[in-house]
């Protein structure tokens, strides 16, 4: 599928009812527009199941609530919303993308309690996200942008404004020809890239950065867990930028990175080794199980 993502055949949920792709709009005074409130998931189907769906789904909801805007539906909805969305596009392997936000209603400032929380189902088939970075590496660049303190934001929130500096560093990033950047948080230690978490291998310990002021993603924590049944040790910590140096090998995680390898960042490199390509693999076939 190509060309404008407003502009395809297909099926969009939307407030309960399936649409056409090309009638799935709203208002131009739609709140989240002007103020972002709104918060999404992003999950992957394979052979015609989503992965960690229900997780997705309960997170949608606890967003929602950390931004405020509790969100009209439950667990078990979203879910029905979901296999609705790839049964219309008769999708089978696809990415799936449910969002909630305030819409248009009779506040038009900051406060918005008077404008409904609308929601939208959307699934489309997406290839690997960073291209042919799972057999090569990726190249990231280092952002000039960090992750904010916690007082500042609700960090464990996947909400649309937290994104913000996140396109920013990935633009300046593809303008020096990387598939991403990876962003320090406010402290100055090592945090993430723009959508996904970030690991590091030195000496068979796995090292990743403590998410205590950005999301600690599903699929992390899946990784995680599979590196430890391997009997791999992980270690979670503070991270800091001179380390960067000492790390042999490195990889992104996330649903839509699934399990990528970085073969560099800024000056660093790093080698697409054996661990990097087993957890891969291992992720691949835990997927699609």
């Amino acid at each position: 599928m190509a060309g404008s993502y407003a502009d395809r055949d297909g099926f969009i949920w939307m407030d309960g009812k399936m649409l056409p792709w090309r009638e799935a709009n709203v208002h131009i005074l739609t709140h989240a527009m002007h103020y972002a409130s709104s918060v999404f998931e992003g999950e992957r189907a394979y052979n015609g199941k989503i992965f960690k769906s229900r997780e997705h789904s309960a997170r949608l909801l606890n967003s929602g609530n950390l931004i405020d805007m509790p969100i009209p539906y439950t667990v078990d909805e979203i879910e029905a919303a979901k296999i609705e969305v790839l049964q219309a596009n008769g999708f089978t392997d696809a990415y799936v993308r449910v969002a909630a936000w305030r819409g248009a209603g009779e506040d038009m400032g900051v406060a918005s309690e008077r404008n409904p929380v609308r929601m939208a189902v959307a699934a489309w088939e997406w290839g690997a996200y960073y291209g042919d970075a799972k057999m090569k590496g990726a190249k990231l660049d280092i952002s000039k942008w960090k992750r904010p303190s916690p007082e500042t934001i609700p960090s464990s929130a996947k909400a649309a404004g937290l994104y913000m500096i996140c396109t920013m560093s990935k633009h300046a990033a593809e303008a020096k020809g990387c598939s991403d950047a990876m962003m320090f948080d406010y402290r100055g230690y090592v945090a993430e890239a723009t959508g996904a978490n970030v690991f590091f291998v030195k000496d068979g310990v796995v090292h990743t950065p403590t998410p205590d002021c950005f999301l600690n993603g599903l699929t992390r924590q899946t990784v995680i867990e599979r590196l430890k049944g391997m009997q791999v040790q992980v270690e979670e910590r503070h991270i800091m930028p001179e380390e960067l140096e000492s790390f042999e090998q490195c990889w992104l995680t996330g649903t839509a990175a699934e399990v990528t390898p970085v073969g560099q960042i800024g000056d660093y490199n790093f080698e697409v080794g054996a661990l990097a390509r087993a957890i891969s693999e291992d992720y691949e076939k835990l997927v699609r199980s």
